[in-house]
């Protein structure tokens, strides 16, 4: 029986001082990709050329104008030749087995849509264990068990190619929480596979962040659109997650209009209220307080997140 073909999927965009760390990790595993997919969506910085200084038969680099993360993405999905996509974004890293665990996991659970493990938080205090399920295989409830926890973020996730065929690829122009909607359309359709071996490295101080370079957003899709009102109260609580914490950051980056619309929309949720409380509460704010005022209260949240408290 032949063992899955993955190819790595790697949007790149002005990221010259992490790509060439997160490239060796994938070209590192004890299992082999079929093919590393660099889409340089027009960088403006040496990003390229340190992708191309990473030797190996496995990587191809892929030129366009800067289109965004999805449509870098799309592109590369378009143009694999594996049957499985495994995403990877150009700031984290893999560990060696990453893929090798994945690949057990689609043996072993056959026809889900969405394969991921756990991982680990980079930042300038070292390393922390996200918060994820303790059990591996299939979750149960993707929607319940992603309440409070990581399922997958991009870096952690394979996903077979055929199932972009009847979810639909990453929706183009979307900029922040373009993953969650992506996870939404899969969990509900498919069956979710999960493993709580930390495989990879997520970097919260890499530099060119989408959440911190924010701009107005030019998107036909939106988290609206995905609300079900004969869904589960799980699922449309999942989809006000995402949602509130998108218009979160909108908020902050002054698009008050914007967030106070998404914080109408979704002030159904019971379970992310305290999201809801900051928009409402930031909105009165002038936009230029808004985003020393979150620092300090990120900054005071991780710390007391690091302490299990």
């Amino acid at each position: 029986m032949s063992r899955p073909r993955i190819s790595v999927v790697i949007p790149l965009y002005n990221k010259e001082s992490e790509i060439e760390t997160t490239l060796r990790s994938a070209v590192a595993q004890s299992f082999a990709p079929v093919e590393i997919l660099v889409v340089d969506d027009g960088s403006t910085d040496r990003s390229a050329e340190r992708a191309a200084s990473v030797q190996s038969p496995l990587i191809r680099i892929i030129r366009q104008k800067n289109g965004g993360v999805c449509v870098a993405r799309n592109r590369a999905i378009r143009e694999a030749a594996g049957d499985y996509i495994a995403l990877l974004d150009a700031d984290d890293r893999w560990h060696p087995d990453f893929l090798e665990e994945i690949v057990s996991l689609i043996e072993e659970f056959p026809d889900c849509g969405l394969y991921a493990t756990g991982f680990n938080i980079l930042s300038r205090e070292g390393l922390t264990p996200a918060p994820c399920p303790a059990t591996r295989g299939i979750v149960g409830d993707f929607f319940r068990e992603s309440a409070h926890r990581y399922i997958a973020i991009p870096s952690t996730s394979c996903i077979p190619k055929r199932v972009f065929d009847s979810v639909g690829l990453f929706p183009e122009g979307m900029k922040i929480g373009e993953d969650l909607y992506m996870w939404i359309r899969i969990a509900r359709r498919y069956k979710v596979c999960f493993s709580p071996v930390p495989e990879v490295d997520y970097s919260r101080e890499a530099s060119n962040r989408s959440a911190s370079i924010y701009t107005p957003e030019h998107c036909a899709h939106s988290f609206e659109e995905l609300y079900d009102p004969a869904a589960s109260d799980a699922d449309r609580e999942f989809v006000a997650r995402a949602a509130l914490g998108k218009a979160l950051v909108i908020c902050i980056k002054g698009g008050t209009e914007d967030s106070a619309r998404t914080a109408r929309f979704f002030a159904y949720t019971r379970v992310y209220r305290s999201t809801l409380r900051k928009i409402i509460w930031l909105n009165r704010l002038p936009a230029s307080w808004r985003p020393h005022l979150m620092q300090v209260y990120n900054w005071l949240a991780w710390k007391i997140a690091r302490r299990g408290l």
